[in-house]
């Protein structure tokens, strides 16, 4: 058990290996009461106040509340670095609760926290309990191994990694269960291409097929990616290869990983190929595609830092755009992606915008309008008794209250002067009536000058 009265208030983080490309870890969503007693905590400069203070917390809040709020300190990312080793005195405090549930993944995430504050003894000790406390319970012990890979490399933490995949591999080689093989290889493959070492992975991968396992698509696309986040473009291009020679169709998932790897280094040409030959084979586009690849276009980066000067058609961000540019966003508006988050009924008109990012969420607009002036204009669609957006509040926005898909569609509809309006009932909804709505879009050529329009019909 951690010590209740072990507590610093400053942890500093390893730094991480020079041109890996992080991807942004998940944050547990802080309550109101975990912010109100982080804030308090903030100001205090006692430690045993601090204690008192988290003791209050814990007797007064309910297992929600008090779970969230440790997760939130052990998490990466959290919003609160600096209050990050609170995490340690509270759950010495949690676990004393009658609701308390041990689980050994909360472990795994306090000893990765206690590695990046290399505080290694306790990290052992707290080890030493969990390991006695599975005893020879082959698939936890080794559902716990994986678990502390897993935080480690959340952490970015090689020596955690690597200690632990240690431990993993020497259970590996002690069981016969191929499940606990199984598991153990794809933790290790996974840790290591999250901080950055592709290669130890890859090496791993040959180490299954000598014991005579397959690797599985997750380990492959976990290569790919691995590589392509290091900017090993050769390497992740010949991962693919074999991953297809093994007998193992290319997904969304691995497509969207690949284009997300070519346009983290402005590899226009080969993302339109790639683009290209998934549309050829027949693999839908996702969100996710949008997001990878609109990312990557600096023209569209930049144009949503002034969205009082945005480009408010098709035509008008296709002719701000370069021409690789221009070929990526041409290629990504022949896909379906529109259809699936849009669902047309005679009752509501909806579209759907969570999971896009801003350049996403702003070119999805832009086709809407587009494509919803050409199916009123044709009259062979009924018109919905309402127009419904959703764009969300900002409850996973890096500002949580703070959407900036809200932000831009609310600068668009204004500068167009669209007849929707944020509904009250829901503010992270733009509403409006059907009819009015179409009448407006079928008649907003009057509202420009003749220029206007000639650049909007080209």
């Amino acid at each position: 058990m951690i010590g209740v009265c072990s507590i610093q208030l400053s942890l500093s983080a390893r730094p991480v290996s020079a041109g890996f490309r992080q991807r942004p870890p998940l944050v547990c969503v802080l309550t109101k009461q975990g912010q109100r007693l982080l804030s308090s905590i903030a100001t205090t400069e006692q430690p045993s106040a601090a204690i008192s203070l988290l003791r209050k917390f814990v007797a007064s809040s309910s297992k929600h509340v008090a779970l969230s709020t440790l997760s939130h300190l052990l998490s990466p990312s959290t919003s609160h670095p600096r209050l990050s080793s609170l995490a340690f005195p509270l759950y010495g405090i949690i676990e004393q609760e009658s609701w308390f549930t041990w689980n050994s993944k909360l472990v795994a995430d306090l000893i990765s926290l206690l590695y990046k504050a290399e505080r290694f003894d306790e990290a052992e000790n707290l080890f030493g309990e969990t390991v006695s406390k599975l005893g020879f319970k082959e698939r936890d012990l080794c559902m716990f191994y994986c678990n502390l890979v897993d935080s480690h490399a959340k952490h970015m933490s090689e020596r955690g990694v690597s200690d632990s995949c240690t431990r993993l591999k020497q259970l590996i080689l002690d069981t016969s269960s191929v499940y606990v093989k199984q598991k153990g290889y794809e933790s290790m493959i996974a840790g290591f291409c999250e901080i950055g070492l592709p290669d130890k992975a890859e090496n791993l991968m040959e180490e299954m097929r000598e014991n005579g396992l397959k690797p599985s698509a997750f380990e492959l696309r976990t290569l790919v990616y691995g590589y392509g986040q290091m900017g090993l473009l050769e390497d992740m291009k010949r991962s693919v290869v074999r991953m297809e020679k093994e007998g193992f169709e290319l997904d969304t998932v691995c497509y969207n990983m690949v284009l997300s790897s070519f346009g983290a280094r402005n590899e226009f040409l080969d993302m339109l190929l790639w683009l290209k030959k998934m549309r050829n084979s027949g693999i839908p586009f996702s969100i996710r595609t949008y997001n990878s690849v609109l990312n990557a276009c600096p023209t569209i980066i930049l144009l949503l830092e002034d969205m009082k000067s945005l480009p408010l058609t098709v035509n008008e961000l296709v002719d701000d755009l370069k021409t690789g540019e221009v070929d990526l966003v041409l290629e990504l508006m022949k896909s379906d992606v529109l259809d699936q988050v849009m669902e047309w009924k005679s009752t509501e008109l909806k579209l759907d915008m969570h999971g896009m990012h801003l350049s996403t969420a702003y070119l999805i607009l832009l086709q809407w309008f587009k494509e919803l002036k050409v199916r009123f204009d044709d009259g062979n669609h009924e018109t919905p008794t309402e127009i419904l957006v959703v764009c969300g509040s900002g409850k996973h926005s890096s500002k949580r209250g703070e959407s900036p898909v809200k932000v831009l569609a609310k600068e668009m509809v204004t500068r167009m002067k669209c007849p929707l309006r944020i509904d009250r009932k829901n503010i992270g909804c733009f509403i409006g009536k059907g009819k009015t709505f179409k009448d407006w879009l079928c008649n907003e050529d009057s509202n420009k000058n003749p220029a206007q329009i000639m650049k909007a019909r080209v």
